[in-house]
Protein backbone atom coordinates (compact mmCIF):
# COMPACT_ATOMS: atom_id res chain seq x y z
CA UNK A 1 0.00 0.00 0.00
CA UNK A 2 1.21 3.22 -0.94
CA UNK A 3 1.36 6.11 1.75
CA UNK A 4 -1.36 8.71 1.75
CA UNK A 5 0.13 12.23 3.03
CA UNK A 6 -2.53 13.39 5.18
CA UNK A 7 -0.37 15.12 8.11
CA UNK A 8 -1.73 18.47 7.44
CA UNK A 9 -3.75 20.71 5.84
CA UNK A 10 -2.80 21.83 2.47
CA UNK A 11 -4.80 24.30 0.05
CA UNK A 12 -4.48 25.15 -3.25
CA UNK A 13 -4.47 28.92 -3.88
CA UNK A 14 -5.21 29.99 -7.38
CA UNK A 15 -4.69 33.68 -8.14
CA UNK A 16 -7.39 34.78 -10.98
CA UNK A 17 -6.13 38.19 -12.72
CA UNK A 18 -2.83 37.77 -11.59
CA UNK A 19 -2.19 35.40 -13.96
CA UNK A 20 -2.68 37.05 -16.85
CA UNK A 21 0.10 39.90 -15.85
CA UNK A 22 2.41 38.31 -18.64
CA UNK A 23 6.29 39.52 -17.85
CA UNK A 24 5.04 41.64 -14.14
CA UNK A 25 2.97 38.04 -13.00
CA UNK A 26 6.12 37.07 -10.57
CA UNK A 27 5.68 40.39 -8.99
CA UNK A 28 2.02 40.65 -8.28
CA UNK A 29 2.08 36.55 -7.34
CA UNK A 30 5.14 37.70 -4.71
CA UNK A 31 2.68 40.43 -3.64
CA UNK A 32 0.02 37.96 -2.88
CA UNK A 33 2.26 35.48 -1.46
CA UNK A 34 2.96 37.95 1.13
CA UNK A 35 0.11 39.32 1.72
CA UNK A 36 -1.60 36.01 2.42
CA UNK A 37 1.40 35.40 5.03
CA UNK A 38 0.55 38.65 6.66
CA UNK A 39 -3.09 37.32 7.22
CA UNK A 40 -1.93 33.72 8.60
CA UNK A 41 0.17 35.20 10.80
CA UNK A 42 -1.74 34.48 13.67
CA UNK A 43 -1.87 30.98 13.23
CA UNK A 44 1.79 28.89 14.20
CA UNK A 45 3.02 26.02 11.96
CA UNK A 46 1.64 27.49 8.56
CA UNK A 47 4.33 27.91 5.16
CA UNK A 48 3.30 29.78 1.92
CA UNK A 49 4.88 29.12 -1.13
CA UNK A 50 4.16 30.10 -4.93
CA UNK A 51 4.92 26.43 -7.39
CA UNK A 52 4.28 26.09 -10.80
CA UNK A 53 1.85 29.15 -10.89
CA UNK A 54 -0.52 28.31 -7.99
CA UNK A 55 0.08 29.48 -4.21
CA UNK A 56 0.78 26.33 -1.62
CA UNK A 57 -0.38 26.88 2.11
CA UNK A 58 0.15 23.88 4.42
CA UNK A 59 -0.71 24.15 8.29
CA UNK A 60 0.00 21.95 11.11
CA UNK A 61 -2.86 19.54 11.34
CA UNK A 62 -4.43 20.64 14.85
CA UNK A 63 -5.01 24.18 13.44
CA UNK A 64 -9.01 24.64 12.44
CA UNK A 65 -8.95 24.29 8.86
CA UNK A 66 -12.35 26.56 8.17
CA UNK A 67 -10.59 29.76 9.80
CA UNK A 68 -7.77 29.38 7.62
CA UNK A 69 -9.91 29.20 4.90
CA UNK A 70 -11.39 32.62 5.78
CA UNK A 71 -8.53 34.31 6.45
CA UNK A 72 -7.35 33.48 2.68
CA UNK A 73 -10.48 34.40 1.29
CA UNK A 74 -10.28 37.96 2.22
CA UNK A 75 -6.85 38.34 0.33
CA UNK A 76 -7.65 40.40 -2.96
CA UNK A 77 -5.88 38.48 -5.60
CA UNK A 78 -7.02 35.41 -4.28
CA UNK A 79 -9.69 33.73 -7.18
CA UNK A 80 -10.09 29.79 -5.05
CA UNK A 81 -8.92 28.41 -2.44
CA UNK A 82 -9.21 24.26 -2.09
CA UNK A 83 -8.74 22.25 0.96
CA UNK A 84 -6.79 19.14 -0.65
CA UNK A 85 -5.60 15.87 0.19
CA UNK A 86 -1.73 15.12 -0.83
CA UNK A 87 -0.21 11.39 -2.37
CA UNK A 88 2.52 10.08 -4.49
CA UNK A 89 2.07 10.96 -8.64
CA UNK A 90 1.47 7.17 -9.37
CA UNK A 91 -1.82 5.68 -10.19
CA UNK A 92 -1.93 3.72 -7.68
CA UNK A 93 -1.55 5.96 -5.52
CA UNK A 94 -3.46 8.10 -6.77
CA UNK A 95 -6.38 5.96 -6.34
CA UNK A 96 -5.83 4.70 -2.87
CA UNK A 97 -6.34 8.19 -2.23
CA UNK A 98 -9.08 9.03 -4.03
CA UNK A 99 -10.97 6.05 -2.16
CA UNK A 100 -9.89 7.21 0.84
CA UNK A 101 -11.28 10.67 0.33
CA UNK A 102 -14.50 9.71 -1.14
CA UNK A 103 -14.85 7.32 1.75
CA UNK A 104 -15.05 10.63 4.37
CA UNK A 105 -17.08 12.02 2.10
CA UNK A 106 -19.58 9.45 2.17
CA UNK A 107 -19.63 8.70 5.70
CA UNK A 108 -19.53 12.94 6.36
CA UNK A 109 -21.71 13.88 3.83
CA UNK A 110 -23.95 11.16 2.69
CA UNK A 111 -22.62 11.68 -0.67
CA UNK A 112 -23.67 8.87 -3.50
CA UNK A 113 -22.87 10.17 -6.49
CA UNK A 114 -19.54 11.48 -7.95
CA UNK A 115 -17.47 12.34 -11.00
CA UNK A 116 -13.60 12.57 -11.56
CA UNK A 117 -12.31 15.40 -13.27
CA UNK A 118 -8.39 14.63 -13.98
CA UNK A 119 -5.59 17.45 -14.94
CA UNK A 120 -2.53 16.58 -15.91
CA UNK A 121 -0.33 19.70 -15.22
CA UNK A 122 3.05 16.89 -15.42
CA UNK A 123 3.01 16.41 -19.14
CA UNK A 124 5.54 13.61 -18.74
CA UNK A 125 3.17 11.30 -16.80
CA UNK A 126 2.53 8.51 -18.98
CA UNK A 127 -1.44 8.18 -18.43
CA UNK A 128 -3.25 11.23 -20.20
CA UNK A 129 -6.42 13.37 -18.61
CA UNK A 130 -9.08 11.73 -19.90
CA UNK A 131 -8.11 8.02 -18.94
CA UNK A 132 -6.35 8.94 -15.61
CA UNK A 133 -10.19 10.09 -14.99
CA UNK A 134 -11.27 6.82 -16.39
CA UNK A 135 -9.15 4.37 -13.74
CA UNK A 136 -9.82 6.59 -11.04
CA UNK A 137 -13.30 6.55 -11.16
CA UNK A 138 -13.11 3.02 -12.07
CA UNK A 139 -11.17 2.68 -8.64
CA UNK A 140 -13.51 4.82 -6.46
CA UNK A 141 -16.13 2.57 -7.54
CA UNK A 142 -14.69 -0.92 -6.17
CA UNK A 143 -13.44 0.96 -3.33
CA UNK A 144 -16.52 2.68 -2.60
CA UNK A 145 -19.67 0.17 -3.31
CA UNK A 146 -22.44 2.51 -2.57
CA UNK A 147 -20.95 5.12 -5.36
CA UNK A 148 -22.73 6.01 -8.73
CA UNK A 149 -21.48 7.77 -11.15
CA UNK A 150 -23.56 10.93 -12.48
CA UNK A 151 -21.64 13.06 -15.01
CA UNK A 152 -24.23 15.70 -14.93
CA UNK A 153 -25.44 16.36 -11.66
CA UNK A 154 -22.85 14.61 -9.40
CA UNK A 155 -22.86 15.01 -5.46
CA UNK A 156 -19.17 15.44 -5.38
CA UNK A 157 -17.18 16.49 -8.36
CA UNK A 158 -13.92 15.03 -7.56
CA UNK A 159 -10.30 16.90 -8.67
CA UNK A 160 -7.32 14.79 -9.39
CA UNK A 161 -4.39 17.20 -10.37
CA UNK A 162 -1.21 15.30 -11.20
CA UNK A 163 1.77 16.82 -10.75
CA UNK A 164 5.68 15.73 -11.27
CA UNK A 165 6.98 15.58 -7.59
CA UNK A 166 3.45 14.98 -6.11
CA UNK A 167 -0.59 14.61 -6.90
CA UNK A 168 -3.50 16.07 -4.94
CA UNK A 169 -7.44 15.49 -4.56
CA UNK A 170 -9.99 17.73 -3.57
CA UNK A 171 -13.60 18.60 -3.92
CA UNK A 172 -14.29 21.96 -3.02
CA UNK A 173 -13.34 25.26 -4.79
CA UNK A 174 -14.38 28.15 -2.70
CA UNK A 175 -14.33 31.35 -4.47
CA UNK A 176 -12.37 34.35 -3.42
CA UNK A 177 -12.71 37.89 -4.21
CA UNK A 178 -10.03 38.13 -6.91
CA UNK A 179 -8.91 41.65 -7.43
CA UNK A 180 -5.07 42.34 -7.24
CA UNK A 181 -2.56 42.46 -4.12
CA UNK A 182 -2.68 44.99 -1.90
CA UNK A 183 0.08 47.32 -2.69
CA UNK A 184 0.28 46.66 -6.48
CA UNK A 185 -1.94 49.06 -7.44
CA UNK A 186 -0.76 52.97 -5.50
CA UNK A 187 -2.53 54.46 -2.84
CA UNK A 188 -5.85 56.59 -2.15
CA UNK A 189 -7.22 58.42 0.41
CA UNK A 190 -10.74 57.46 1.02
CA UNK A 191 -13.82 60.04 2.70
CA UNK A 192 -14.99 57.86 4.73
CA UNK A 193 -18.46 58.26 6.37
CA UNK A 194 -21.14 56.54 8.41
CA UNK A 195 -23.06 55.62 5.86
CA UNK A 196 -23.64 52.30 3.30
CA UNK A 197 -21.45 53.82 0.25
CA UNK A 198 -18.30 55.13 1.29
CA UNK A 199 -17.05 51.64 3.07
CA UNK A 200 -17.82 49.76 0.01
CA UNK A 201 -16.28 52.30 -2.47
CA UNK A 202 -13.07 52.03 -0.08
CA UNK A 203 -13.14 48.33 -0.25
CA UNK A 204 -13.63 48.45 -4.10
CA UNK A 205 -10.82 50.29 -4.64
CA UNK A 206 -8.20 48.25 -2.20
CA UNK A 207 -9.71 45.31 -4.43
CA UNK A 208 -8.02 46.91 -7.12
CA UNK A 209 -4.98 46.61 -5.42
CA UNK A 210 -4.87 49.94 -3.63
CA UNK A 211 -3.76 50.81 -0.53
CA UNK A 212 -6.08 53.07 1.76
CA UNK A 213 -5.91 55.75 4.10
CA UNK A 214 -8.92 57.72 5.32
CA UNK A 215 -10.28 61.18 6.45
CA UNK A 216 -13.61 61.61 8.26
CA UNK A 217 -15.46 64.70 8.97
CA UNK A 218 -17.97 65.24 11.95
CA UNK A 219 -19.26 67.96 13.16
CA UNK A 220 -18.66 67.75 16.60
CA UNK A 221 -21.08 69.17 19.19
CA UNK A 222 -23.99 68.53 16.78
CA UNK A 223 -22.64 64.93 16.02
CA UNK A 224 -21.76 62.60 18.87
CA UNK A 225 -18.69 61.21 19.94
CA UNK A 226 -21.21 57.72 19.08
CA UNK A 227 -21.33 58.50 15.52
CA UNK A 228 -17.62 58.56 15.08
CA UNK A 229 -17.12 55.47 17.03
CA UNK A 230 -19.75 54.18 14.44
CA UNK A 231 -16.95 55.44 11.18
CA UNK A 232 -14.29 53.85 13.51
CA UNK A 233 -16.23 50.28 13.46
CA UNK A 234 -16.48 50.57 10.11
CA UNK A 235 -12.82 51.34 9.35
CA UNK A 236 -11.62 48.38 11.65
CA UNK A 237 -14.38 46.23 9.39
CA UNK A 238 -12.70 47.67 6.19
CA UNK A 239 -9.36 47.03 7.24
CA UNK A 240 -9.65 43.11 7.65
CA UNK A 241 -9.41 43.20 4.01
CA UNK A 242 -6.78 46.44 3.50
CA UNK A 243 -4.76 45.73 6.61
CA UNK A 244 -3.72 48.53 9.12
CA UNK A 245 -4.63 52.20 8.14
CA UNK A 246 -4.30 55.50 9.24
CA UNK A 247 -7.86 57.72 9.56
CA UNK A 248 -7.47 61.41 10.07
CA UNK A 249 -10.28 62.95 11.69
CA UNK A 250 -11.66 66.51 11.26
CA UNK A 251 -14.44 68.60 12.73
CA UNK A 252 -15.96 70.44 10.02
CA UNK A 253 -18.60 72.53 11.87
CA UNK A 254 -16.60 75.88 11.91
CA UNK A 255 -16.69 75.51 8.21
CA UNK A 256 -20.29 75.01 7.99
CA UNK A 257 -20.82 77.67 10.17
CA UNK A 258 -19.30 80.02 8.28
CA UNK A 259 -21.03 78.52 5.18
CA UNK A 260 -24.07 79.38 6.70
CA UNK A 261 -22.99 83.35 8.07
CA UNK A 262 -22.50 83.91 4.66
CA UNK A 263 -23.49 81.83 2.18
CA UNK A 264 -27.22 81.32 0.01
CA UNK A 265 -29.08 78.62 1.92
CA UNK A 266 -29.42 76.08 -1.26
CA UNK A 267 -25.81 75.97 -1.79
CA UNK A 268 -24.56 74.73 1.66
CA UNK A 269 -24.34 71.02 0.51
CA UNK A 270 -22.41 71.93 -2.46
CA UNK A 271 -20.30 74.60 -0.79
CA UNK A 272 -19.68 72.28 2.33
CA UNK A 273 -18.57 69.02 -0.19
CA UNK A 274 -16.05 71.33 -2.00
CA UNK A 275 -14.59 72.22 1.50
CA UNK A 276 -14.24 68.45 1.94
CA UNK A 277 -12.76 67.68 -1.00
CA UNK A 278 -10.15 70.54 -0.76
CA UNK A 279 -9.25 69.30 2.49
CA UNK A 280 -9.09 65.77 1.81
CA UNK A 281 -6.50 66.66 -1.25
CA UNK A 282 -4.30 68.18 1.37
CA UNK A 283 -4.17 65.25 3.47
CA UNK A 284 -3.56 62.76 0.49
CA UNK A 285 -0.96 65.07 -0.50
CA UNK A 286 0.50 65.01 3.35
CA UNK A 287 0.67 61.15 3.05
CA UNK A 288 1.44 60.13 -0.65
CA UNK A 289 -1.94 59.61 -1.32
CA UNK A 290 -2.22 59.68 -5.18
CA UNK A 291 -5.80 60.15 -5.35
CA UNK A 292 -9.22 60.52 -4.07
CA UNK A 293 -12.04 57.95 -3.50
CA UNK A 294 -15.74 58.55 -2.37
CA UNK A 295 -18.83 56.34 -2.33
CA UNK A 296 -20.65 59.15 -4.26
CA UNK A 297 -23.29 57.76 -6.44
CA UNK A 298 -25.18 59.45 -9.65
CA UNK A 299 -28.43 60.99 -8.84
CA UNK A 300 -28.69 59.81 -5.73
CA UNK A 301 -28.30 63.24 -3.46
CA UNK A 302 -28.73 66.93 -4.64
CA UNK A 303 -24.84 66.69 -3.89
CA UNK A 304 -24.33 63.82 -6.29
CA UNK A 305 -26.12 65.16 -9.50
CA UNK A 306 -24.02 65.46 -12.59
CA UNK A 307 -24.03 69.20 -12.58
CA UNK A 308 -23.02 68.90 -8.35
CA UNK A 309 -20.27 66.63 -9.53
CA UNK A 310 -18.52 68.67 -11.90
CA UNK A 311 -18.68 71.86 -9.46
CA UNK A 312 -17.40 69.14 -6.81
CA UNK A 313 -14.63 68.05 -8.91
CA UNK A 314 -13.90 71.92 -9.95
CA UNK A 315 -12.27 72.16 -6.42
CA UNK A 316 -9.48 69.79 -6.88
CA UNK A 317 -6.70 69.02 -8.78
CA UNK A 318 -6.20 65.41 -7.75
CA UNK A 319 -8.09 62.33 -9.45
CA UNK A 320 -11.48 61.37 -7.81
CA UNK A 321 -12.22 57.58 -7.85
CA UNK A 322 -16.30 57.01 -7.36
CA UNK A 323 -16.57 52.93 -8.33
CA UNK A 324 -20.20 53.02 -7.17
CA UNK A 325 -20.93 55.91 -10.02
CA UNK A 326 -23.13 53.98 -11.91
CA UNK A 327 -24.18 51.02 -9.35
CA UNK A 328 -28.23 50.55 -8.16
CA UNK A 329 -28.71 51.10 -4.52
CA UNK A 330 -29.75 47.38 -4.21
CA UNK A 331 -26.25 46.24 -5.39
CA UNK A 332 -24.18 48.46 -3.35
CA UNK A 333 -26.45 47.50 -0.40
CA UNK A 334 -25.76 43.84 -1.32
CA UNK A 335 -21.79 44.09 -1.64
CA UNK A 336 -22.31 46.00 1.81
CA UNK A 337 -24.24 42.62 3.29
CA UNK A 338 -21.42 40.58 1.56
CA UNK A 339 -18.57 42.29 2.85
CA UNK A 340 -19.83 42.37 6.29
CA UNK A 341 -20.58 46.59 6.72
CA UNK A 342 -23.88 46.90 6.45
CA UNK A 343 -25.14 46.38 9.97
CA UNK A 344 -23.23 48.70 11.05
CA UNK A 345 -23.85 51.23 8.44
CA UNK A 346 -27.71 51.49 9.17
CA UNK A 347 -27.05 52.10 12.74
CA UNK A 348 -29.03 55.14 13.03
CA UNK A 349 -26.56 57.86 14.12
CA UNK A 350 -25.68 61.15 12.49
CA UNK A 351 -23.13 62.65 10.00
CA UNK A 352 -21.86 66.11 9.49
CA UNK A 353 -24.10 65.91 5.78
CA UNK A 354 -26.99 65.94 7.87
CA UNK A 355 -26.01 69.75 10.02
CA UNK A 356 -27.43 72.55 8.12
CA UNK A 357 -29.01 70.62 5.69
CA UNK A 358 -30.95 73.27 3.29
CA UNK A 359 -34.79 72.98 2.77
CA UNK A 360 -34.59 73.06 -1.36
CA UNK A 361 -30.72 72.05 -1.94
CA UNK A 362 -29.05 73.15 -5.72
CA UNK A 363 -29.34 70.08 -7.81
CA UNK A 364 -27.56 72.06 -10.98
CA UNK A 365 -25.07 74.45 -9.01
CA UNK A 366 -23.21 76.98 -10.76
CA UNK A 367 -19.19 77.06 -10.78
CA UNK A 368 -19.66 80.79 -11.59
CA UNK A 369 -22.35 81.29 -8.71
CA UNK A 370 -20.62 79.37 -6.35
CA UNK A 371 -16.74 80.82 -6.62
CA UNK A 372 -18.89 84.25 -6.23
CA UNK A 373 -20.27 82.86 -2.94
CA UNK A 374 -16.64 81.41 -1.66
CA UNK A 375 -15.28 84.62 -2.05
CA UNK A 376 -17.05 85.47 0.84
CA UNK A 377 -15.29 83.19 2.77
CA UNK A 378 -11.39 83.17 4.45
CA UNK A 379 -11.07 79.47 2.35
CA UNK A 380 -7.02 79.25 2.41
CA UNK A 381 -7.49 79.96 6.25
CA UNK A 382 -10.44 77.70 6.67
CA UNK A 383 -9.24 74.52 5.16
CA UNK A 384 -5.33 75.46 6.71
CA UNK A 385 -6.89 75.25 10.24
CA UNK A 386 -9.09 72.06 9.67
CA UNK A 387 -5.94 70.31 8.90
CA UNK A 388 -4.03 71.62 11.38
CA UNK A 389 -6.31 70.43 13.43
CA UNK A 390 -6.59 66.93 12.55
CA UNK A 391 -6.81 63.88 14.73
CA UNK A 392 -4.96 60.50 13.54
CA UNK A 393 -6.54 57.25 14.66
CA UNK A 394 -4.64 53.63 13.73
CA UNK A 395 -7.57 51.40 12.25
CA UNK A 396 -6.50 47.99 12.82
CA UNK A 397 -8.45 45.22 11.53
CA UNK A 398 -11.67 44.19 13.67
Amino acid sequence: MSEIMNNEHIFIVRCGEVALKGMNKPYFERMLVERIKKLLKKFDGITVKRHEGLIWVRADKSLDKQAIIKEISKVFGVASISPAIECESTMEAIGEAAVKYMLEAIEERGVKTFKVEAKRADKNFPVKSPEIGRLIGGAVLKGCKVLKVDVHNPDCLLYVDVRQEKSYIYQDKIAGFGGLPLGTNGKGLSLLSGGIDSPVATWMMAKRGMMIEAIHFHSYPYTSQRAQEKVEDLARLVATYCGRFKMHVINLLPIQEQIVQNCPEEETTILVRRFMMRIAQKVAENTGCNMLITGENLGQVASQTAESLVVTDASVTMPVMRPLIAMDKVDIMDKAMEIGTYETSIQPYEDCCTVFLPKHPATKPKLDRILESESKLDCEALIAAAVESEEIIDIFPA
